[in-house]
């Protein structure tokens, strides 16, 4: 692909001359761009359209024909590899800001939804926040969704789940192997990460009721963009609270007391952090395990593209949250919603899954329920015993698996007063990545 030397008027020199194309270059010099055969030249065709002010030319089909080399009359419905692309790119994106360039004073960034890059300096970002989200509105009041109490009253901090691990790490480790499905990400020569919900990230969905991406969560900015246009003192006072601590649930904590039992001999190359501690560079090796949905755990979205149950939500803190069934069976339901919101009475969902890790180096066990009820029904199933046996039965599997059986599988648990009862398998899914 071919950089237009006179397009919109300016030459290639004058674009050489530009700190916005000086920072492509950088960007395109490092390592994960030197060994992508496309996203190079998707970066360089959209980066020099959108400098030269041209950003009508940077629609799906155009980027598609000039960089992929696609008929100008292709469908992208029925063909989503410029989508693909642009998700990558954008992860590549935050990647470098996170390691690489983290001190560059321009930051180039792909909104979700959009192919125009936006190019803006830190400095310049800080200064220019709307003054709405600086100080609080006179004379108004917005009221505070009682459906976020739950959240607050029920959200541990991380210091209790540390303690909880040093004390587990203390303790006498018997020389045992890990049971299965545990056994796919611990027991191997690589470190296993153990992610916790990011309840803060939870929270300021709600507050602000956008629904989020990782892409968002990764930005520097990402807190000033979650928060409502007009708040009350007290409000403020609680998002600045939000904004600088650092919460998880109770379910997490659940999770790590009754997984950790498990970890046998492995016990000692498992570390345990936050989603907000975790950066995309970190997912290029060992084996994870993430605790939480993508509404508080957004490392879970990496992996959607490969699961049958994806957890879908409407107006976000208003509307119940459900799972997709993308590919039903016969008697299996379409959508499978959950609680209205934790700490109530009714049935929820949950997923247990093991896939590859975008790399292929490691495995990632997922622990997501839609509420929290869900994620400690899955955290509890898979530290039983017989929840175990059951899993295996209901994926056709007998004895030890001798390779790595990728896998989904739905749980419906019954929850009582934001505690999980009854936990059973509805459907599975062997999954070929």
């Amino acid at each position: 692909m071919q950089i237009d030397k006179t397009h919109g008027g300016r030459s290639y020199e004058d674009l050489e001359l530009d700190e916005r194309w000086q920072l492509i270059g950088r960007i395109l010099a490092t390592s994960p761009f030197q060994k992508s055969a496309r996203l190079p030249d998707l970066l360089r065709y959209m980066a020099e359209r959108s400098i030269h002010g041209h950003p009508e030319e940077l629609t799906e089909q155009r980027i598609g024909s000039a960089v992929f080399g696609k008929p100008v009359d292709y469908s992208p419905t029925e063909d989503s590899s410029v989508r693909v692309h642009v998700r990558q790119l954008r992860l590549k994106l935050h990647e470098y800001f996170d390691c690489e360039g983290r001190d560059s004073d321009i930051v180039v960034e792909i909104p979700k939804g959009a192919y125009t890059p936006v190019f803006r300096t830190v400095k310049t970002a800080v200064q220019e926040l709307p003054s709405h989200q600086l100080t609080t509105a006179p004379g108004k009041q917005t009221f505070w969704p009682m459906r976020t109490l739950p959240w607050i009253l029920t959200a541990a901090m991380t210091v209790v789940a540390l303690f909880l691990w040093h004390q587990l790490r203390m303790s006498r480790v018997q020389a045992t192997a890990s049971p299965w499905p545990l056994s796919e990400v611990l027991g191997s020569d690589q470190d296993t990460r153990m992610v916790v919900a990011d309840i803060n990230y939870g929270m300021l969905r709600i507050l602000g009721e956008k629904s989020g991406s990782l892409e968002q969560y990764l930005s520097p900015q990402y807190q000033q963009d979650f928060m409502p246009v007009k708040m009350t003192g007290r409000e403020t006072r609680l998002v600045d609270y939000i904004s600088s601590s650092l919460l998880t649930s109770y379910a997490d904590v659940v999770a790590v007391h009754a997984l950790a039992n498990l970890f046998g001999s492995s016990r000692n190359q498992v570390t345990i952090s936050s989603a907000r501690d975790l950066r995309l560079r970190d997912m290029r090796h060992g084996n994870f395990i993430l605790v939480g949905s993508p509404g508080s755990n957004p490392w879970v979205s990496l992996f959607e593209d490969k699961l049958n149950f994806v957890e879908r939500e409407g107006v976000v803190g208003q509307s119940k949250k459900f799972f997709q069934n993308k590919h039903p069976h016969p008697g299996e339901q379409e959508t499978y919603s959950g609680l209205e919101f934790t700490g109530t009475t009714g049935l929820d969902y949950a997923t247990i899954s093991v896939l590859p890790t975008e790399t292929g180096q490691g495995n990632v066990l997922i622990l997501q329920g839609l509420q929290q009820e869900g994620t400690e029904a899955a955290a509890l199933f898979l530290a039983d015993p017989e929840g175990r046996k059951r899993l295996e039965n209901a994926l056709g599997i007998t004895g030890t698996p001798t390779k790595t059986v990728h896998f989904e599988a739905l749980l419906r648990t019954t929850a009582v007063a934001g505690a999980s009862e009854a936990t059973e398998i509805v459907a599975t899914r062997i999954i070929n990545p």
